[in-house]
């Protein structure tokens, strides 16, 4: 995306960034939990003033390609997440709060209009946040749900599997937010039952609630 803005290259530059912003949103699911200033300084919303959408505000919003002071923060921002992942203990409780918080987010204010106005992205910012709270908890926590709450177990993929697929529709406006919300909350309350099972404490609504 540098390089693309160096050389003012406007279209391939708006692609870079839509680029990064798909695996950024699936790790959404763990920076929030973990990196929570990071995850603020990264992809602060809805402020525009720095992050990915102080460069998309210039991108999409004023085709300008002036945005090297807010690329290289960003690049320092996520190698400096880069670097803190490679020491960080993966705590399971804290990997369960993200998963709570961001299943609330996509329920309630991203799916209000969505975050990635100006690009035209926020459809795809959700369903990359909906495939990553799928594969964290089928790979952390599903087996573990399973044998503590096995009554649980299958409501809960089932619950996931009706965020992706609600998400997977052409267009933002013909998203069901009410759906949505629902799906959602029922999610975090299923999280909430089963953490004492697996040995964890169950994220709230206020846990799960942005930063």
């Amino acid at each position: 995306m540098r390089e693309r803005m160096e050389a003012h290259d406007i279209e391939g530059a708006k692609r870079a960034w839509i680029e990064a912003r798909i695996g950024w949103e699936r790790s959404e699911v763990f920076t929030s939990g973990f990196v929570p200033e990071l995850d603020r300084q990264i992809d602060a919303w809805p402020n525009a003033a720095h992050g990915f959408h102080g460069i998309e505000a210039k991108l999409f919003g004023t085709s300008r390609t002036d945005a090297r002071e807010e690329t290289d923060a960003l690049i320092a921002h996520l190698t400096d997440l880069q670097a803190q992942i490679h020491d960080m203990p993966l705590e399971p409780q804290r990997l369960l709060n993200g998963i709570a918080r961001l299943t609330f987010e996509i329920g309630g204010n991203k799916a209000d209009g969505g975050e990635s106005r100006l690009s035209g992205t926020s459809l795809n910012d959700m369903q990359s946040n909906a495939d990553g709270i799928e594969l964290a908890y089928r790979i952390i926590f599903s087996e573990a749900v399973e044998a503590g709450a096995p009554q649980l177990a299958e409501t809960a993929q089932s619950v996931i599997r009706r965020l992706q697929a609600a998400v997977q529709v052409s267009a933002l406006r013909y998203l069901d937010s009410e759906k949505l919300r629902a799906d959602s909350e029922e999610l975090v309350a299923i999280l909430r039952t089963a953490a004492p099972a697996i040995g964890l404490e169950g994220p709230t609504l206020e846990d799960a609630a942005p930063q």
